[in-house]
């Protein structure tokens, strides 16, 4: 058998297809590591897993190393829910001003970037940093970009006027889906392997389309790690979605475009290259 190292982000927004996959008896050579996606981007890059949930960001800037296995995503059309721009200033005034950035997702530093410098046409100072300092949310800043758990608790804190949801501004402003985060494989895994990576994109496919189903059941069992209410985790997760249609390419195009023209990924980012 082939040994598989399988990436996983740990933030409940893969629940629906992590927890059904958990549930299964899943072969002992599928090794898996749970991380978030900056984790989870330099394990791939560094041939530490073979396959994973990564920043779409991560997939744009090494397109030569990697495929994206087709319908299968982190995303939203309109609100997500867990990227957010939390300001004491409303966004066009934020030229100059400091804005944290976290550490956790190359994807949505990006993003933030196309949204505050394209669409509201300021340039902030960033700086990278922790989100929580000592059980704290940072305050020596003017906005916070917040992903994932952490963007839930601050979001449900309320400590902040303008709370931005960046899928939400994507969407009003392109018509589009945004992608967060493609299941990427490593080329030679690709080449070398096949058949099993059919074999677990398959199973991947399968406990999307199960789990999606027990949306009601997954909501109980992960609201308590935020911790969040059982009714709101379960409009949040009803809320992403994990496939890959054609619409959401084209939303995954036009923001590698934005890169590319930007000059943070090279021209080969477009066109895409699935599996299989």
């Amino acid at each position: 058998m082939t040994t598989v190292r399988i990436g996983m982000v740990e933030y409940i927004n893969t629940a629906p297809i992590y927890e059904e996959w958990k549930s299964r008896i899943i072969p002992a050579d599928w090794q898996v590591t749970e991380a978030p996606p900056s984790t989870l981007n330099r394990l791939l890059a560094g041939n530490r897993i073979d396959l994973g949930y990564v920043s779409s960001h991560e997939y744009a800037v090494r397109p030569e190393m990697y495929r994206i296995l087709a319908d299968l995503s982190i995303s939203a059309t309109g609100p997500v829910g867990s990227v957010f721009l939390f300001s004491s200033l409303p966004p066009e005034e934020l030229s100059g001003k400091p804005v944290l950035l976290t550490g956790q997702s190359q994807t949505s530093v990006a993003l933030v970037k196309i949204v505050l410098e394209e669409f509201c046409k300021v340039q902030p100072r960033y700086r990278v940093g922790e989100v929580y300092v000592n059980g704290q949310c940072a305050r020596d800043v003017s906005a916070v970009l917040a992903i994932g758990d952490e963007a839930l608790r601050l979001h449900a804190e309320g400590m902040h006027p303008y709370q931005l949801d960046l899928a939400d501004i994507w969407y009003r402003a392109t018509g589009l889906p945004f992608v967060f985060a493609v299941f990427a494989v490593r080329e030679e895994f690709v080449r070398d392997h096949p058949a099993t990576l059919r074999q677990v994109w398959e199973t991947l496919i399968d406990c999307r389309d199960r789990g999606r189903k027990r949306l009601a059941e997954i909501s109980r069992l992960v609201a308590p790690r935020v911790p969040m209410d059982e009714t709101a985790c379960h409009d949040y997760l009803s809320k992403i979605e994990h496939h890959l249609s054609p619409v959401h390419q084209k939303g995954l195009e036009l923001f590698f475009s934005y890169l590319v023209r930007r000059v943070e990924a090279p021209g080969n980012a477009l066109p895409l290259k699935f599996f299989p």
